[in-house]
């Protein structure tokens, strides 16, 4: 795919994302942070349903949704999607620049809105600051977000259920939070939102200005995967009728 409709289809999906976010933070706003319609429900279903299995599984979970585990991930990101030497260092540079660029910016969201969290007894975990947009969820998202985007550029086979994989991850850390009790269902949501939106930014702008020399891309259609090619170049000039080896053709 051309860099130009990576970045048409990249800033569509932001324009969205971006739309939606900020209908919901106008949302939260006007109601000075009050829980919405499913935000009550699924806390009390989360506070009654926290088997010790469960509570534990959440909590290590949750974890790998900060700290030093995401920009792990987002260095592998770049190592996948980079398809020479000269493609790696700016490949990595970008998802870290990326995921800490949208860190900072979410904080400063946070403290615009200024939601407070779910009451303190309902707590399963440590937790700091303001609610919205979870802090945990948005890293996460982005995290899975930066790997999926690697994964489709390389497109190695079996990259469906890869995808997939860190898809789940990238929601679970999200869901963690509302089971843990430290955020309401919406704050998760917004953090989804967020994520989308920086990260449909961030590809739309890579796609757009960063020179062409240092931008990994997708394989065209076609294209023989690496694997198919390994036992040596097909000669494609070769006829196909084994018995008319060696024939002129007809004048």
């Amino acid at each position: 795919m051309k860099p130009g409709n990576i970045a048409e289809r990249a800033g569509t999906v932001a324009l969205g994302a971006w739309m939606a976010f900020a209908a919901l933070a106008a949302v939260l706003v006007s109601d000075q942070g009050d829980p919405l319609g499913p935000d009550h429900g699924l806390l009390s279903w989360s506070v009654g349903h926290r088997p010790p299995v469960a509570l534990a599984v959440a909590r290590g979970l949750t974890a790998t949704g900060t700290g030093a585990v995401p920009y792990v991930l987002v260095v592998l990101a770049g190592l996948i999607a980079a398809r020479t030497g000269r493609q790696r260092l700016p490949a990595v540079l970008l998802g870290v620049v990326c995921l800490g660029a949208g860190q900072a910016v979410r904080y400063g969201v946070m403290e615009l809105v200024t939601r407070a969290r779910p009451p303190r007894y309902d707590w399963q975990t440590h937790a700091s600051g303001w609610s919205f947009p979870s802090g945990h969820t948005t890293t996460a998202a982005l995290t899975a977000g930066l790997l999926i985007t690697a994964l489709c550029l390389r497109a190695p086979r079996g990259r469906t259920a890869l995808c997939l994989l860190v898809a789940c991850w990238g929601a679970g850390v999200g869901l963690t939070r509302v089971l843990l009790g430290v955020h309401w269902f919406t704050d998760v949501v917004g953090g989804w939102l967020f994520a989308v939106g920086w990260l449909g930014v961030f590809v739309c702008a890579v796609a757009r200005w960063l020179p062409g020399r240092y931008l990994p891309r997708a394989p065209e259609p076609g294209t023989p995967h690496p694997d198919d090619t390994a036992d040596g170049p097909v000669e494609r000039h070769a006829p196909q009728d084994p018995h008319r080896r060696g024939r002129s053709r007809p004048a």
